[in-house]
């Protein structure tokens, strides 16, 4: 029994709803789809009202805007059933068994398994080329490689929970916040859970564009620096964090910051061209970061 769970802002659903409905229904599992707007008002829900037309698919459109991690929670606790798959309203499976994929994985001992990202050429374009270039060398990364490390690369587009755990990690950390992944992989550790990854992705589409990404990577990192501050993040398993900190060991954060800043124009106007250079990205980011007040 599945309650699949899709939060959305002002997108349309409905061909990710029909299409988890179409494979569930062929596998016959007992499943429910729940799917919320959260308060976008946006006329995109005239499609998004077609999902209430699917079988035991509900489309509900929130009147207040509460931010991701909220309207995930909210997901949550109107689920009925013990196992919950949440996927972003911006993805495909990859897989025309990918339902199939996560149940076989509930027979065994693990609280949490994620699927990861995938990313289509077609999908490339010059505007949106960071963030493309981002998932496709840093997101689509083989499960093999991903259960390594299995706490490093959370990404919470395509995972499938434990609804009793998903609600006691998350109940008192619902910050509307971009980056919280960062602390549900802290979460995860911090109590131990078993999770596994498999190959069992997801086509990412609504790709931001480069500016609007380098803006979300200003607010991802002050969240994180936010969750480092209050120690509810250590730096084991985030590569940043191991920079920042063996920069902090020799005094040189402060230092490294204020250095960085005098090329973040130069860094920018690579990072928005067509061939992105991560390795840029990194160090705009670790800035970024050193300059925030700890």
């Amino acid at each position: 029994m599945l309650s699949i769970l899709i939060p959305t802002y002002h997108y349309n659903a409905y061909p990710l709803a029909q299409a988890l409905e179409k494979q569930a229904l062929e596998a016959n599992i007992i499943f429910e789809l729940i799917c919320v707007d959260d308060g976008s008002f946006s006329h995109l829900n005239i499609e998004n009202q077609k999902i209430n037309n699917l079988t035991n698919c509900k489309f509900i459109e929130a009147k207040k805007n509460v931010g991701r991690t909220a309207s995930r929670l909210f997901l949550a606790k109107q689920a009925q059933y013990n196992w919950l798959l949440f996927i972003d309203a911006d993805v495909l499976p990859k897989y025309h068994d990918f339902l199939s994929k996560y149940l076989e994985k509930i027979q065994y001992n693990f609280q949490a398994v994620f699927g990861g990202f995938a990313y289509q050429e077609t999908s490339y374009y010059k505007n949106k080329s960071l963030r493309y270039t981002f998932g496709k060398q840093r997101e689509e990364v083989d499960a093999n490689i991903r259960n390594q490390t299995p706490y490093k690369v959370i990404i919470s587009a395509n995972f499938l929970i434990k609804k009793a755990i998903y609600l006691e990690l998350i109940k008192n950390n619902t910050d509307n916040s971009y980056g919280m992944d960062y602390l549900l992989g802290a979460l995860l550790k911090k109590h131990q859970f078993q999770i596994l990854h498999i190959n069992n992705e997801v086509y990412h589409f609504g790709l931001d564009e480069n500016l609007n990404f380098l803006k979300k990577t200003e607010h991802a990192m002050q969240t994180l620096n936010n969750l480092y501050v209050s120690k509810q993040i250590t730096s084991n398993d985030i590569s940043l964090l191991k920079a920042y900190r063996f920069l902090e060991f020799l005094f040189l954060q402060h230092l490294f910051g204020k250095f960085m800043a005098f090329f973040d124009s130069k860094i920018k106007k690579n990072l928005t061209h067509e061939n992105p250079n991560l390795f840029l990205f990194d160090l705009y980011r670790l800035g970024y970061f050193c300059r925030i007040p700890k």
